[in-house]
């Protein structure tokens, strides 16, 4: 469904698991800034929601979008880790340089995600430009960040 027909913060109540012992790593993208914190700030409270302790919540930063699978990579390889949630905002520019970021991302966190047999989640909004991302960072569509973190959860109790 387009997330101009649903609001991101929305999300089924099943499958929602128990999390009180799990740990999760969060790796966000620090190019778009301003929309990756605020996608950081909706995963980490919906993490606490249901019930994951703050010291159970692993921060890493990366340089930019392009950088998450990789830092994924290595939070999976070196922590001790149930999940991982990868943020990172791209949008549109004048060249393809988007189209190449965007899909290397999404094979990069896919492979990730079959190497180490855990949930690697795509946080990444891909937009055309800023006000679409932020209408989806705590804007009129929700948080990626929530439907995210919602996303790691579920995928633990399967």
């Amino acid at each position: 469904m387009a997330t101009s027909l649903k609001n991101l913060d929305n999300h089924s109540e099943r499958n929602i698991t128990d999390v009180s012992k799990k740990k999760i790593g969060i790796v966000v993208a620090e190019w778009n800034y301003e929309i990756t914190e605020v996608l950081y700030s909706g995963a980490y409270e919906t993490l606490l929601k249901y019930g994951l302790k703050p010291e159970n919540i692993l921060r890493k930063n990366v340089p930019g979008t392009f950088e998450l699978s990789l830092g994924a990579q290595w939070m999976a390889k070196k922590d001790k880790l149930d999940a991982i949630i990868c943020l990172g905002c791209v949008i549109q520019g004048e060249t393809r340089h988007f189209d190449f970021i965007c899909q290397a991302v999404a094979i990069g966190l896919t492979e990730v995600n079959l190497k180490f047999n855990k949930p690697v989640v795509f946080g990444v909004l891909t937009t055309d430009n800023l006000e679409q991302a932020k209408d989806r960072a705590g804007g009129k569509h929700g948080n990626k960040g929530i439907e995210a973190a919602a996303t790691a959860i579920k995928m633990l109790g399967f």
